[in-house]
Parts: structure tokens; C-alpha cells; sequence
């Protein structure tokens, strides 16, 4: 199976996100896409490079990370689905609004047009705040699936929601078969 597993901006859960995507590349063939944020900017969880050789590591491929070069994702039908993990508030809205002006919404934007699955995995501090009617589009457009979700600090981030990263297979299983994994809400985790 050809997955393409987009990174957006929420570093701090890069530590979560690439055991999973080096358990998928064990068995399948993975193409690494970054966003500009998860492509460029260095932060206190690393740098930016660090990520992309760790990426370019995982899957044997340098991430794709600029709007031509996923635009061939649809045209030339290289996935069988697209995970967006993170997937951050701002790409959230931007894929609500059917707006492709990034290398991750513009891959989603052209994996769409053949009718395969986008698995997105959220993690924003906005969930339950601005994000949330973002969210509430994506689950109810055909070919999105979420990757269950919950507060994650409800106390001191009362409007953030975290994907369980570790479900991804299982929502990726499900998506490919055309069903969104339940239950989508999970309590709050630490």
C-alpha cells in the first residue's frame, strides 16, 4: 500500500508521530510530506532539520514539501490514502474551506479527486474554540476520518484536543474501508 503521512506544525507531538509512521513503513511504502512550518521552522522539540532527516530516514525518502511537487499526487494516483499527522487548527480550516495553498491541503486537495480517504490526526489548541466548526465540517464531508481525539489537558488547555496517535493504524484500517473509527471522542488523556 502507497500512504502518504503529511506532518503540519504541532511539534510537540512529533515524539508520538514518527513511531507510528516508522511502524507503517515497516510494512508499507510511506511518502513523507511537511508542511512550510514542519519543513523550516526550528522550535524547542527540535530542529527542523532534525525532523526531515528523521523522516528521509524512516520512509528512504526525502520529504515532499513544496505545492508542485505533491500537486502529482492525484493526476498521477500515488496513494491509497493520506494521513495529516499533526494536523494543526490552521490546516484544519484551510481544508474546511477547500483552500490548497499549502503542500499538505494541496495534497490532500489532489489525493481527493480519485475519492480515497484523508485520515487526519488533530492537534490544536483551538479544538474546542475556533477550530472547532473546522472539525465539524471535515466529519461530516465524505472521505475524511478522524483519528480519535480528546482533551489533553483539560485543566490547563481547556480548548485543546490531542489525536491518540497510537490508533492510527486502526483508523487508517477503517478508513480505507470507508468507516471512521469509534469512538471518535475519547476522555481526556495525560
Amino acid at each position: 500500500m502507497n500512504i502518504g503521512f503529511a506532518l503540519c506544525g504541532s511539534f510537540c507531538t512529533y515524539d508520538k508521530v514518527f513511531p507510528v509512521m516508522a511502524a507503517l513503513a515497516s510494512e508499507h511504502r510511506v511518502i513523507p510530506i511537511f508542511s512550510e512550518a514542519a519543513c523550516t521552522v526550528d522550535s524547542r522539540f527540535g530542529t527542523a532539520a532534525s525532523h526531515v532527516e528523521a523522516a528521509q530516514k524512516i520512509c528512504g525518502a526525502a520529504p515532499l514539501h513544496t505545492i508542485a511537487q505533491v500537486e502529482p499526487i492525484g493526476p498521477k494516483k500515488l496513494l491509497d490514502i493520506l494521513i495529516i499527522a499533526p494536523c494543526t487548527g490552521n490546516t484544519l480550516a484551510k481544508l474546511a474551506h477547500s483552500i490548497a495553498d499549502t503542500p499538505v491541503t494541496m495534497a490532500a486537495k489532489s489525493h481527493l479527486r480519485n475519492g480515497r480517504p484523508v485520515l487526519i490526526a488533530v492537534s490544536t489548541n483551538d479544538a474546542l474554540a475556533g477550530a472547532a466548526e473546522n472539525i465539524g465540517r471535515l466529519l461530516a464531508r465524505k472521505h475524511y476520518y478522524f483519528v480519535p481525539f480528546g482533551q489533553d489537558d483539560a485543566i490547563g488547555k481547556p480548548t485543546s484536543l490531542v489525536a491518540d496517535f497510537s490508533q492510527i493504524p486502526q483508523a487508517m484500517t477503517e478508513a480505507l474501508a470507508g468507516r471512521q473509527l469509534q469512538p471518535v471522542l475519547i476522555g481526556a488523556w495525560t
